[in-house]
C-alpha cells in the first residue's frame, strides 16, 4: 500500500514574533505536521528555538509535531523535545556515536524514532537501525539554512533507502528546496513526507493554495 503524502512545514520562515498565530495558521492551511528545525549553532551555524518555545506551543494545536534536531549532542536535547510534546524525533547520523542507542531510547521514550541523513552521508548508514525507525529524512540541502536550492542528485538517495526500507513500516521525508517544482521528482523517488518552507510562506495566493497544490502534486507523482 502507498503511504499518504504529508507535508510537514519548516517553521524557519515564519514570523517568530507571532510563532503560535503562525503555526494555527499552517495547520488550519491543511499541512499534517509542525517540523521545528532544532539548531544548535555548533552542528549547524544558526540557533533557532528552545523545548519550552514548542511547549507554549502545542497546546494550541491538535496536529503532530516532529524535532529535527541538528545538534551535536541528541542524547541531552531529545528527551527534552519529547516532553515538550513532538512525537516524532529526528537525529542526525553524524552525530550520533551510538546511534542504535540513541533511537532505542527515544523509543523507550514513546517517541516516533527518525533519522536524517547529510547530502554527503550514504543510505547504508541506517542498514542496522532499519526495525527501530519511523521515518528517514533525505536532507536534499546541507543543513543549517532555509531558502537553499535543492539537490537534485538526492533523488538517487531517496531510491535507495526505499529500496532499503522495503517490508518496513517507515515514512521517507525530504527537506530542502521543497517547492511546486521539486515536490514531484521527489515524490516519484519514493519520497511521502515534505518539508517545505519558503514555498509555503511566499504563495501570493496563500498558505492553504501552497499547501493543496504541493500535496497534489506530490499524489500525482506517486500514483
Amino acid at each position: 500500500m502507498s503511504r499518504p503524502v504529508l507535508i510537514a512545514p519548516s517553521i524557519l520562515p515564519a514570523d517568530f514574533s507571532r510563532l503560535g498565530e503562525e503555526c494555527l495558521a499552517l495547520q488550519e492551511a491543511g499541512v499534517d505536521r509542525i517540523h521545528w528545525d532544532i539548531m544548535d549553532g555548533v552542528f549547524v551555524p544558526n540557533l533557532t528555538v528552545g523545548p519550552d518555545v514548542v511547549a507554549s506551543i502545542r497546546p494550541l494545536l491538535s496536529i503532530d509535531f516532529e524535532a529535527h534536531l541538528m545538534v551535536v549532542d541528541p542524547d541531552l536535547l531529545a528527551p527534552l523535545y519529547i516532553e515538550a510534546g513532538c512525537s516524532t524525533i529526528l537525529v542526525h547520523a553524524e552525530a550520533c556515536t551510538h546511534l542504535h542507542k540513541t533511537l532505542a531510547t527515544i523509543k523507550d521514550l514513546g517517541a516516533t524514532p527518525a533519522v536524517a541523513l547529510n547530502p554527503h552521508t550514504p543510505p547504508e548508514a541506517i542498514s542496522q537501525v532499519r526495525d527501530l525507525l519511523g521515518l528517514v529524512l533525505v536532507m536534499t540541502v546541507n543543513p543549517g539554512f532555509g531558502g537553499q536550492t535543492y539537490i537534485s542528485e538526492m533523488e538517487s538517495k531517496v531510491v535507495r533507502v526505499a529500496e532499503m526500507l522495503e517490508g518496513y513500516d517507515c515514512d521517507i521525508e525530504v527537506d530542502g528546496g521543497i517547492g511546486p517544482s521539486t515536490i514531484a521528482a521527489a515524490a516519484a523517488a519514493g519520497a511521502n513526507v515534505f518539508v517545505s518552507g519558503s514555498a509555503l510562506f511566499r504563495d501570493p495566493e496563500g498558505l492553504a493554495h501552497a499547501t493543496g497544490d504541493l500535496r497534489q502534486r506530490a499524489e500525482e507523482a506517486r500514483n
